[in-house]
Order: structure tokens, then sequence, then C-alpha cells
């Protein structure tokens, strides 16, 4: 969620959901942010990545975030996946919590 409102827009939203699934718990967080690209949508679980780097000195941050919930959500035996697209948002879901 922190990073949902970093990296969102003036005027922005961001959204949590959660649903029951037959696994466990379906969590969502959803922005109307900056979006990723496509080429590092699976890069940002990845420790100390950063998709751009020129923004650092203005959201701070170690890109430790993603990489932490990854392994929490891995853990307790669920997935974490990242949908998104550049200029419209970012979902981040995260499947199968019991």
């Amino acid at each position: 969620m922190d990073n949902a409102i970093k990296f969102n827009r003036a005027g922005g939203s961001v959204t949590v959901r959660a649903y029951p699934e037959r696994s466990g718990v379906l969590l969502e967080v959803e922005d109307t942010g900056v979006g990723i690209p496509q080429a590092s949508a699976d890069l940002v679980f990845q420790r100390f990545y950063r998709v751009d780097r020129s923004r650092d000195r203005v959201v701070g941050g170690t890109g430790l975030g993603l990489a932490i919930v990854k392994h929490l959500v891995l853990l307790h035996g669920g997935s974490i996946v990242v949908r998104s697209q550049q200029g419209v948002g970012s979902t981040f879901s995260i499947h199968g919590l019991a």
C-alpha cells in the first residue's frame, strides 16, 4: 500500500479489496499511479530493484519492500503477481493466504 500511495499521481486513488478463495483469501491493492513497464514487472520483486532510479530522491525507499512482501507471502503458502500499465496504474494480487 505504501508504494501504491508513493507512486500514485495527484488526485489518484488506491483501492484495497479482499475476496474469499478456495485456498484462502485473494488480497488486491490497486492504484491509479504511474504504472510499471512490462519489462520490469517481474523484477520489482527482486531486492534493491528500482523501476525509476531518478525518483529515488523524491520518494525514498530502499527497493526492499516488494521483495519482503513476496517472501512473506511465499512463507505463508501464497503467491503474488502484478498487472500494470504505464500511465494507468498497477494491481498487486496476493493469492492463497489462509
